[in-house]
């Protein structure tokens, strides 16, 4: 049988007493990660006479493409590489031709067909056609080390026409690890979160770092990563240090509430659907899957490392409602009355608690909707709300009526119907 260690694809007698580096160590030494493709989706067993096709990915560069290699010897053989996503590869049941699609973020997933050699690639499909008529931007890696010394990598998305002489607002986006998305092909939608695309080509920076984890501290692991990756791209000279903003949904929206009472760096910030207190959270059950929350919180993602019994104060501290008082940035929230993965009261508790305290604060949500917006027209709302609140912070624009007068419930429907507009008018300019 075939299995895969970080980097390469190994063959492993089921009884574990052989094991064989198929792809000779290629994988390690380059960071390269090697996975097999299973071109018929009926396939049961391999082939050992049959050269395999493996999917490739540069861990450093992100570089992608496909290599042949072979069980019964030889080393890995490039057969195409490149700065794209190369990916959903299919061959034609009767014919020896592949089928598969390259993008990056600034070029559409167009099809492409070759033969088993990859010598000859033709494109049978043009849908860059009509992205190419808009401004998209370009990404990026950069390099950067946590607080601990940790080497990370972030992706920066930067407008068309950039121009490093200038300065430009910047919002961060973040969850875990997210900066093999740099060839990711991202179209301009409305959703619950910001999407790419549509801010970078109206002016604004994106910045994607990544973060990792120390068991206890999820919280602090985030600030750890996250701001010295902010400071990478700031010693870059070309962000407006004064206009930084920061948006995630789930955990990432969790690791944006705990930050915003850890640190000022942020002019403005949007945490969506974020657990902000852990200690309520903790003996509730995920409503979707019925299961209990507590595994979630001791071993999975919140990665606190033991129950609420024996670690009571990595709950409290880890727990943003507990450091509400220390919140001096305006904070746009989302929580749903019908999310079946972060209770709704998560966000009802932190924003009563930021209500109390004074601070500037705005909440939306939508009745009938769950963990992610799925309306469209909720979609196209929230997506304004958005844009209007970090333009207003970041760029400076007026505020919207809905921050300084808020919105009745009996309004809410009506309020929608301003930005029910055309969808061909929603591309990015």
């Amino acid at each position: 049988m075939l299995i895969y260690d970080r980097y390469d694809v190994w063959q492993v007698s089921p009884d574990g007493s052989s094991a064989k580096n198929l792809t000779d160590g290629v994988g390690r030494r380059d960071k390269i990660a090697f996975r097999y493709v299973r071109l018929d989706p009926k396939e049961r067993s391999i082939d050992p006479a049959k050269p395999l096709l493996l999917h490739a990915e540069n861990e450093e560069t992100r570089d992608s493409g496909f290599y042949r290699d072979r069980i019964n010897g030889g080393l890995p053989e490039k057969l195409v590489m490149g700065a794209k996503d190369f990916n959903n590869p299919t061959k034609a049941k009767d014919a020896d031709v592949l089928m598969f699609t390259a993008s990056r973020f600034d070029e559409f997933p167009d099809i492409w067909v070759t033969g088993p050699d990859f010598k000859n690639l033709k494109k049978v499909s043009s849908g860059d056609a009509q992205r190419v008529q808009f401004n998209w931007g370009s990404g990026e890696l950069v390099s950067f080390k946590n607080a601990d010394g940790v080497p990370l990598k972030g992706l920066l998305l930067k407008p068309d026409n950039f121009d490093p002489k200038k300065k430009y607002p910047m919002i961060v986006y973040i969850y875990e690890r997210l900066s093999q998305g740099l060839h990711a092909f991202r179209n301009p939608a409305p959703g619950t979160s910001i999407n790419p695309t549509y801010y970078v080509s109206n002016g604004y920076l994106i910045f994607m770092p990544d973060i990792v984890y120390t068991t206890g501290y999820p919280g602090q692991s985030a600030m750890k990563c996250v701001l010295p990756g902010i400071q990478a791209v700031v010693d870059k000279g070309f962000v407006d240090e004064n206009a930084i903003g920061i948006q995630g949904h789930s955990w990432g929206g969790y690791q944006i509430a705990y930050m915003v009472t850890q640190t000022n760096r942020f002019k403005a910030a949007a945490p969506g659907a974020a657990v902000s207190n852990m200690t309520s959270a903790y003996s509730g059950i995920r409503w979707g899957s019925g299961l209990p929350r507590q595994f979630q919180y001791e071993h999975s993602q919140s990665r606190i490392g033991g129950s609420l019994w024996e670690y009571p104060m990595r709950y409290f501290e880890n727990s943003p409602l507990f450091h509400t008082d220390k919140v001096q940035t305006p904070l746009l929230m989302i929580n749903n009355d019908e999310d079946d993965a972060v209770p709704w009261y998560q966000g009802i508790e932190f924003f009563l608690a930021l209500r109390r305290l004074n601070k500037e604060a705005y909440m939306f949500s939508y009745n009938g909707e769950k963990h992610g917006l799925r309306k469209r027209i909720n979609q196209k709302d929230y997506a304004h709300r958005l844009q209007e609140f970090f333009d207003h912070f970041l760029k400076g624009a007026p505020a919207p009526e809905w921050m300084e007068k808020g919105i009745p419930y009996l309004q809410r429907e009506k309020e929608k119907e301003k930005y029910r507009v055309a969808d061909q008018d929603e591309h990015p300019r």
